[in-house]
């Protein structure tokens, strides 16, 4: 067995000296078996060998352990190293008194060498060869559990601008060579200063910063990585130039989790991206504050919709000679368990952005024609009630059909129903909503263009559009609101605007009424009708019940005029 194992196997002494090896062993390190005996085991130690390979080794010499394992290097005849799985144990006589030790050497040189290329593919991106997204958390938490009080960390994290461009056009041979040599930019650009570079997957990399000394290290470190990375570069012939967007964020370890630093730095990526790309973002607090009061509020809104927390309440428009109640507008409120009531700017856009808008305009519009059912009767001459359409309604073929369906469920004349656009959703509009609108003023429901002056005001579509009001936006009033004279351009831009509206055969209501001077002013200028908080502010239907005598349409004309508004 001694002569013909595949494994090294070496006797010697407990002086240290080698008194027999088998071929397998000279075959191993290279040195002959006469060699081996000319020398002591002490010879075959190797420099990088540690301290507990000396410790292990004396305690089995001298009888105080019987066998040991490790892995150790040895070095060859030829100066080559090799590392083996050497196991020594210690052979005693019939007594038990150590006598000999016995040496098993196995080559694992090729072993621990897919070992180590195992273990760094498992820990390193295999494209560009920068640390992978799993090396890159273990690093993070490390850095975290083992913070000093007052150690603080940073992350610069970046996509590339227009990347999926570059493969659909170039190919994605073309984009794996980007990729590495945006690799090797953001390497040469921390080279030297331990910063740890990371590819996170398809064209993200982020930059750990341990120590960071403040926000002022991680912007210069963006603009170095932006400005690397815009260089152009050759790439299989063809000139490519690409740009990046870096959401940078610093803190105090203390401050924050690393999953936490990790999202604030993705949600600042976010922000550079959205402001324009080719550029970095400082992560805001506040700002984050919004956006994650955002995203829970658009989590929680389809149930809000399908339960009873959307609610609508209603604002009085007046007409400006008598005082007399024109209509209300229907302003829908979320009644959130956790936040209150909140307006729609709290929320309409996440509808819009999720989809939700046409069911939540449909909503509302239902609520709407049942309240003034209840309010104004169906007479088509009593006061209306005036319901906002998003841009993404009119552009879906169930509108004909849900208002038709409102009004027939409430039973609402067409005439009491009024829907209000905003101007660009009308302004170079589609075959099909063009076609919508006409149907609905077929049917005899009122359409008004709301905020009107913040848009395109181009009378060519006003005037082939079926509109009968024009809604005029609050910030024209702004400086007709004080007694002193007003700005006399001012005074005849509003006045000129609702000229042009009744030369189209249009009424005007006024937006944003906060004064009495404003509606001196408005009625001397012949405007129709107005809204705003010195005529009545917004209020949920059973307060604006007990305000305001809704069965009527004059107010009583014995009551001075500024009564009759702050009434």
């Amino acid at each position: 067995m001694f002569e013909g194992a595949t494994i090294g196997i070496g006797i010697g002494d407990l002086d240290g000296r080698i008194l027999e090896v088998n071929p397998a062993l000279v075959r191993l390190l290279g040195y002959s078996a006469d060699d081996f005996r000319r020398r002591q085991v002490r010879e075959f130690m190797h420099s990088g060998d540690i301290d507990e390979v000396w410790r292990l080794y004396g305690e089995l010499v001298r009888g105080q352990r019987d066998h040991f394992r490790l892995e150790k290097q040895f070095l060859r005849s030829t100066g080559e190293s090799v590392w083996t799985d050497l196991t020594v144990s210690l052979l005693r006589d019939g007594h038990g008194r150590p006598r000999y030790q016995l040496a098993l050497i196995h080559d694992v040189t090729a072993l621990r060498q897919l070992r180590r290329q195992l273990e760094f593919e498992a820990h390193h991106d295999p494209l560009t060869g920068l640390a992978n997204r799993k090396m890159f958390l273990g690093r993070l938490g490390q850095l975290f559990a083992g913070a000093a009080s007052g150690s603080r960390a940073g992350l610069c994290y970046l996509d590339l601008d227009g990347f999926k461009a570059v493969n659909d056009t170039l190919g994605h041979e073309v984009g794996d060579q980007l990729l590495v040599a945006i690799a090797q930019r953001l390497d040469n650009v921390t080279s030297g200063r331990g910063h740890l570079v990371a590819r996170l997957g398809g064209d993200e990399f982020v930059v750990l910063v341990a120590g960071s000394a403040g926000s002022a290290q991680l912007i210069a470190l963006a603009e170095e990585i932006l400005a690397a990375v815009a260089q152009p570069l050759q790439l299989d012939s063809r000139q490519v130039e690409i740009t990046a967007s870096v959401g940078v964020v610093e803190r105090p370890i203390a401050d924050i989790e690393p999953v936490e630093l990790l999202r604030a730095a993705d949600m600042t990526l976010y922000w550079a991206k959205a402001d324009g790309k080719s550029q970095w973002a400082l992560f805001d607090p506040e700002r984050d504050a919004r956006d994650l009061t955002r995203y829970s509020l658009s989590s929680a809104l389809p149930a809000a919709l399908a339960g009873k927390d959307l609610v609508v309440h209603y604002q009085p428009i007046r007409r400006l000679a008598d005082g007399s109640l024109r209509g209300v507008e229907a302003l829908v409120r979320w009644n959130h368990p956790r936040m209150g009531l909140l307006g729609p700017e709290s929320f309409v856009g996440l509808a819009e952005q999720s989809g939700l808008i046409v069911a939540l305009g449909r909503h509302v519009l239902q609520a709407a024609c049942r309240q003034a059912r209840d309010w104004f009767g169906t007479d088509r001459g009593s006061p209306f009630v005036s319901v906002n359409l998003a841009s993404r309604q009119l552009r879906e073929e169930s509108l004909i059909d849900d208002v038709r369906q409102a009004l027939d469920d409430s039973g609402l004349h067409p005439q009491q129903l009024q829907l209000e656009i905003i101007e660009s959703a009308v302004i170079g509009t589609d075959p099909l909503t063009d076609y919508t609108l006409h149907a609905l003023a077929d049917m005899g429901v009122r359409l008004a263009i709301d905020d009107f002056g913040t848009g395109y005001s181009n009378l060519t579509y006003l005037r082939r559009l079926p509109l009968d009001e024009l809604k005029l936006d609050g910030s024209f009033l702004h400086e007709l609101r004080h007694s002193r004279e007003a700005d006399p351009i001012d005074m005849r831009l509003v006045a000129s605007m609702i000229s042009m509206a009744h030369i189209l055969q249009l009424t005007v209501t006024a937006e944003g009424i906060e004064t009495q001077a404003q509606v001196d002013r408005l009625v001397a200028m012949g405007c129709d009708a107005g809204q705003g908080t010195h005529l009545g502010a917004a209020a949920d239907p059973a307060e604006l019940s007990r305000s305001l005598d809704l069965r009527h349409d004059p107010l009583p004309a014995a009551l001075p005029l500024e009564r009759q508004w702050r009434r």
